[in-house]
């Protein structure tokens, strides 16, 4: 699928990273052509943006399974994929076949398993599968506990110039938890970790990696603590970035009341004074991706005891509703809220994408930032609609979403 003529987007609110400037976007042979006033050339096709914001295609750093319906929906045009996968992206045959299996409406970006079955033990053929088109190495949904591999890890991700994306919880305080120590675990008898344990695990990892000298994303930071260090890392000048998900910014453990399987997360949902500052952390620059985790889960996973349910939420769909939020409540500008979900994660990856740049891909986004909808669970695109926020009115759709020049069917 390749673009076949030059399309020029008119009379839209182009984003850039500066600003928002009114004109045209003229997309060429999958790329960005040019950006201005009076860009179309004879032959184009003219789309009408009517006002509209036209935006970078979004890049979803960290997701749990290939959805395209669910991403196209909102607006994700590429995603980078934890190894946790059936079977472990731990071989560069399997990486291999992940990098091209979302083409070409589509694009995956897979990320290595740090360790071999991601078990922790032996570091994985890392080397072997950026060849075969890994961008980075993760540890997947779990905490590598032994410092002697983990700080091997990360000398290898230096050398070869890879980020690392690490889970921030220490294996042996979580256990089996499925919620975060306090008044809500403890009045519904749920087992439970105390908060320290995502800081403990982010300050461990934060000396590895400067004694390695590599680059590290922890991809959710959710508490107090966890961002402190990050922040005083980062003023410190170590090459470190943060992550978080839309629920851990809307939502605190007041969602697992009446024991919600969909609000049964990794990491659990924290108090409501770490819901405020991670709001503050994206106010201020600490976290600098915000993702969706799209981890589709059926009711075989889900419609069972909140211990016993699967982690996951289903969250292609609605990331660009709950990062607009914090649009309207004033948190962040329109252009932080695409470095968020766009420009930064792109970088991270080291793809040319995620900002209108001339020359960069043509992966694009036509949004209404204030048309509203409501989330419904049982109308949702993704394979499974285990969303937390099911039934929530929001504003912010994607009106129309092109993949290198193409347009994508909505």
């Amino acid at each position: 699928m390749k673009q076949v003529s030059p399309i020029t987007i008119a009379n839209g609110r182009i984003l850039t990273p500066s600003g928002i400037e009114d004109g045209a976007l003229r997309l060429a042979d999958g790329a960005i052509a040019a950006i201005g006033q009076d860009i179309a050339e004879e032959g184009d096709s003219i789309v009408d943006a009517r006002g509209k914001l036209v935006a970078p295609g979004l890049v979803d750093l960290g997701v749990f399974a290939v959805d395209k319906p669910a991403f196209h929906f909102g607006g994700i045009t590429r995603a980078a994929l934890m190894p946790d996968q059936s079977p472990m992206l731990d071989l560069p045959s399997r990486v291999s076949y992940i990098a091209k299996s979302g083409k070409p409406d589509f694009w995956v970006h897979p990320l290595a398993a740090a360790t071999r079955g991601l078990e922790g033990r032996e570091i994985a053929e890392i080397a072997l599968m950026r060849e075969a088109g890994a961008r980075g190495i993760a540890t997947g949904r779990k905490w590598i506990s032994d410092s002697g591999v983990m700080l091997r890890l990360l000398q290898y991700a230096a050398m070869l110039d890879m980020p690392v994306i690490t889970h921030a919880e220490d294996a042996e305080l979580v256990g089996e938890a499925v919620a975060t120590a306090g008044e809500y675990a403890t009045r519904r008898g749920l087992p439970s970790a105390p908060a320290e344990a995502e800081a403990i695990a982010i300050a461990r990892d934060l000396a590895l990696a400067e004694m390695a000298g590599a680059r590290i994303h922890f991809r959710q930071v959710t508490t107090r603590a966890g961002l402190d260090l990050v922040r005083k890392a980062k003023a410190g000048g170590q090459r470190v970035t943060a992550g978080v998900t839309p629920a851990h910014f809307m939502l605190s453990d007041l969602a697992t009341a009446e024991f919600r399987t969909f609000a049964r997360l990794s990491p659990p949902l924290r108090s409501e004074a770490d819901r405020g500052a991670v709001r503050e952390a994206i106010a201020d620059g600490t976290i600098d991706v915000v993702s969706s985790g799209h981890d589709p889960r059926g009711p075989e996973d889900k419609r069972l005891p909140f211990s016993d349910a699967e982690p996951g939420m289903a969250g292609a769909e609605t990331l660009l509703a709950m990062v607009l939020s914090l649009v309207r409540d004033e948190i962040i500008d329109l252009p932080r809220a695409f470095d968020l979900v766009s420009r930064n994660p792109a970088n991270l990856l080291g793809v040319d994408a995620g900002e209108l740049k001339s020359g960069f891909e043509a992966d694009i986004a036509l949004v209404d930032p204030d048309k509203p909808w409501v989330i419904q669970s049982a109308k949702m695109a993704a394979t499974a609609g285990n969303t937390p926020f099911d039934g929530q009115p929001t504003q912010g759709r994607v009106t129309a979403l092109w993949k290198g020049g193409v347009a994508i069917d909505l």
